[in-house]
């Protein structure tokens, strides 16, 4: 995988599946197998469907689905990052960079983008979804940037979407890698709109004849409810603290027994990746557009492919399944200020550099 587009071999263009019908355009996710997992071909794929239809007058409203009934997309390929970052390889670097000029263009797409967020939805797939301007939830979802477990930080965006959260609810999400359901995805930003999942056939039908408005007024419904917005006062509290280890003390200390089970989480993710998230979410606050964000997110993303505990995180969660990383350093404590900003260092010559406009273009219903 390079900076040129793959070969067009058959089955790559399988696991993205186009289509048109009436005034909308369908992008499939086909890898039902792989949760729908983004590989680098599939990503050129969207954003070739993208470019193209912006142009297409007869194309009102893309729709984005996931094959099967597990999910939209679990995120990228780990696997593949996994055998890229041990050989040191720059294919993971390449698929970022154009991952994430994908997420940018979805975020400023010309027309309505319609994700169908059922199921599960992490990491690339959170990418391919939640920049879009009709985001739409069911009582089966499972949003998720779940990257401190493998010793990786939040990426396609996501420290925007989460720096832009209530409170410090996106901390929480981004630092635990927990999941949450429709009304928190809701609360945090992450979607717009709760509909059952029984309805979505009937909604991406409705969309070849309908306006986006008519088809929403028709389908949404009030989500169950959630549990973030109980727990916001402990949440706020906690994760307002200035070190990842201060967030872990009062967390401990908070007597909420939700509060200590989130520090026990934590305890198990990589102390590195941990405390480089906590600095890519504040530093995210202040940078402005998604644009400048996903820059420093290909900063970190590619300085994370030389750190021993990316390959150790997916090693002991996907290859040998083990569930025990030893991570290195091994406790918050020994991660240093000089470890933490490797992560942010310039990449000079390789940057991602990508146009950010003042606001995103005004989608018109």
């Amino acid at each position: 995988m390079t900076n040129d587009k793959p070969v067009d071999h058959q089955h790559d263009h399988d696991h993205v599946l186009l289509r048109t019908e009436g005034r909308a355009a369908y992008i499939t996710l086909n890898r039902p197998k792989a949760l729908n997992a983004l590989s680098h071909p599939m990503v050129l794929r969207i954003e070739e469907a993208l470019t193209a239809w912006a142009d297409d007058p007869s194309v009102e409203v893309v729709v984005i689905e996931g094959a099967g009934d597990r999910g939209l997309c679990a995120g990228g390929d780990i696997r593949a990052i996994y055998e890229d970052a041990r050989t040191g390889g720059t294919a993971s670097a390449d698929f970022w960079h154009d991952e994430y000029r994908l997420n940018a263009l979805i975020a400023r797409y010309s027309k309505p983008y319609v994700a169908l967020m059922d199921g599960i939805v992490m990491g690339g797939g959170v990418g391919v979804s939640a920049h879009g301007s009709v985001r739409i939830v069911t009582e089966r979802s499972k949003v998720a940037m779940p990257e401190t477990g493998i010793g990786f930080v939040p990426d396609v965006g996501g420290t925007y979407l989460l720096a832009l959260a209530p409170g410090e609810l996106g901390t929480h999400l981004a630092l635990t890698g927990a999941p949450v359901g429709a009304a928190d995805a809701l609360l945090c930003g992450l979607a717009d709109h709760f509909v059952p999942s029984t309805a979505l056939p009937a909604v991406a039908r409705d969309l070849t004849t309908d306006s986006v408005h008519a088809v929403l007024e028709r389908h949404v419904e009030e989500p169950p409810a959630g549990t973030l917005a109980a727990a916001q006062e402990w949440i706020d509290h906690c994760y307002a603290a200035d070190t990842a280890e201060e967030i872990v003390a009062r967390l401990t200390a908070s007597g909420v027994p939700a509060a200590k089970a989130a520090a026990d989480t934590l305890a198990a993710k990589s102390p590195t990746a941990v405390k480089v998230t906590l600095a890519a979410l504040r530093r995210a606050r202040r940078l402005g557009p998604l644009e400048r964000v996903l820059e420093q997110e290909y900063r970190i993303s590619c300085a994370a492919l030389s750190s021993p505990d990316l390959v150790e995180g997916i090693r002991a969660q996907v290859i040998d399944k083990d569930r025990n990383p030893h991570w290195s350093p091994a406790v918050l404590e020994d991660v240093t200020p000089a470890d933490v900003d490797r992560f942010f260092a310039p990449l000079d010559a390789s940057e991602l550099r990508l146009v950010a406009t003042a606001s995103s273009q005004e989608v018109v219903w």
